[in-house]
């Protein structure tokens, strides 16, 4: 289940922010900072922990934030020393993906745009080039580009052939248009484009991901530009082939639920195609909370690549209509061959995404982003 930062949504009995900040994770950090002359692990760890229970999870960042900067050194540039020297190794460099780090490490960035955006940028960044290499910094890059775009930039121009891929993810990761939990940045979401044509060729899934949903973002600003430059990386062919048709189809799975032409033209789906499609639905009327079955069955006179989707106009007691696309298969089609497609969608009682209410819901067949075929199904 997903969860925002003040650890809403979460399964029941579970807390985000205890199960990353509590006396367990405390003292390691604690640990960490008594390497640092006159530095009093005990007083911060009585301080953190008293003052934790009242706060959010990124509240309690910013707490833990506090806590380690009163026994730190005033002077910005001497901070940040001692921030460095009390800093765990750096992720595992062999690892490839899935190492993001944990959130007690998140204190340098915390630190770096509180004291060091305006008088001490270039160090600030010295500080998340090595932070990142901990805990991603993708939250804190985001401030430097606000205030300082051009520089920023140009640190970050060096950062896509750094030699960790942390910091080479950093470079994506922190410029997306819509990065999750992060605050808005003011520029121009087709600057990143440059740095992301390297990227994207990286041996790291870690930073293709980034590189992949970046480009979904961008689907939202500019799909045109999107699919052209995914055109020409495939022109190129410096990223493995089964690597870039997975960052391909990551990349446009927004714009493909839009039925974008263009989207679904690179990915091989026509939407010009002969295709005849029937959908049905059983039980039909269905009880919310009990599953119904959706069939298709599709045929055409040719060959023919197809990706199926179905979107579900949702009944609403206020006559608000509210819709989602979901996925259902992709196939190969033979000439008068008829394919069959089943999936069986629970209608769950209190979704934490959207409330479903009796009444007429409207299922659509999407064949390779164009609806196809339409039927009622009545909840009750």
């Amino acid at each position: 289940m997903a969860r925002g930062p003040d650890g809403a949504g979460q399964a029941q009995g579970f807390s985000l922010k205890d199960e990353l900040f509590n006396a367990r994770t405390i003292g390691d950090l604690a640990a960490e900072f008594a390497v640092l002359p006159g530095f009093d692990p005990d007083r911060f760890s009585k301080e953190a922990l008293a003052g934790l229970s009242s706060r959010g999870l990124l509240e309690r960042l910013d707490w833990l934030a506090d806590c380690i900067e009163a026994q730190l050194p005033n002077r910005f540039p001497e901070l940040a020393d001692a921030l460095e020297a009390a800093m765990p190794p750096v992720l595992d460099p062999t690892n490839t993906d899935d190492d993001f780090g944990r959130f007690i490490h998140a204190v340098p960035g915390i630190l770096a745009v509180r004291h060091g955006l305006e008088d001490h940028r270039d160090r600030a960044l010295d500080l998340l080039e090595a932070a990142t290499q901990r805990f991603s910094m993708e939250f804190y890059i985001r401030p430097f580009l606000n205030r300082w775009p051009d520089e920023t930039l140009a640190r970050l121009d060096r950062w896509v052939e750094h030699d960790n891929y942390h910091v080479r993810r950093l470079v994506s990761e922190g410029t997306r248009p819509r990065l999750p939990w992060a605050a808005n940045i003011q520029l121009d979401p087709l600057v990143p484009l440059r740095f992301l044509d390297v990227l994207h060729a990286d041996p790291t899934r870690y930073v293709t991901r980034s590189v992949a949903n970046h480009m979904n973002d961008l689907t939202r600003h500019a799909p045109e530009r999107v699919v052209a430059h995914l055109g020409m990386w495939q022109s190129t062919a410096r990223q493995t082939p089964k690597e870039l048709d997975w960052m391909t189809r990551h990349a446009l799975r927004t714009a493909v639920k839009r039925g974008e032409a263009d989207a679904l033209a690179l990915l091989g789906y026509r939407q010009d195609c002969d295709v005849a499609v029937s959908l049905r639905l059983d039980p039909n009327p269905v009880s919310i909370g009990d599953a119904v079955t959706i069939d298709v069955t599709l045929s055409a006179p040719e060959a023919l690549p197809v990706m199926v989707d179905y979107r579900i106009r949702f009944h609403r007691p206020n006559g608000r209509s509210g819709e989602k696309v979901f996925k259902l298969k992709t196939a190969h089609l033979k000439p008068g061959v008829a394919v069959t497609m089943t999936k069986s969608h629970r209608l769950k009682a209190g979704a934490s995404t959207f409330t479903l209410y009796p009444g007429p819901h409207l299922v659509t067949v999407q064949v390779n982003g164009q609806d196809r075929a339409d039927a009622t199904l009545d909840l009750v």
